[in-house]
């Protein structure tokens, strides 16, 4: 019996246009994730640590960086599909 492969990431929400990595992603690497009931695959772009957010879609500049079903951030720069999110490209929403 084959033991079932752990996911790469962890959809929360889904309105969510980010997810989290469940383990340290590479650049260059592929994860396959379900969006809207479709099944995509997702070509990582950056090194994307473990407990990190990983984008779905492209986000652009000003747009809302979705977790939880809900506006967490905004975008700083243009994200792509499979790039790393975090400070160096999101803006807070929370704190200002």
């Amino acid at each position: 019996m084959r033991k079932r492969e752990r996911p790469a990431v962890l959809i929360i929400h889904p309105r969510d246009n980010v997810a989290v990595a469940l383990r340290d992603l590479d650049p260059g690497s592929q994860v396959d994730v379900r969006v809207r009931g479709r099944l995509r695959r997702i070509p990582i772009r950056d090194p994307i640590p473990a407990n990190h957010k990983v984008a779905l879609a492209r986000i652009g500049p000003g747009a809302s960086v979705v977790k939880y079903g809900a506006p967490i951030g905004e975008a700083t720069a243009p994200i792509r599909p499979g790039a790393h999110v975090h400070i160096h490209n999101v803006r807070s929403r929370r704190i200002r």
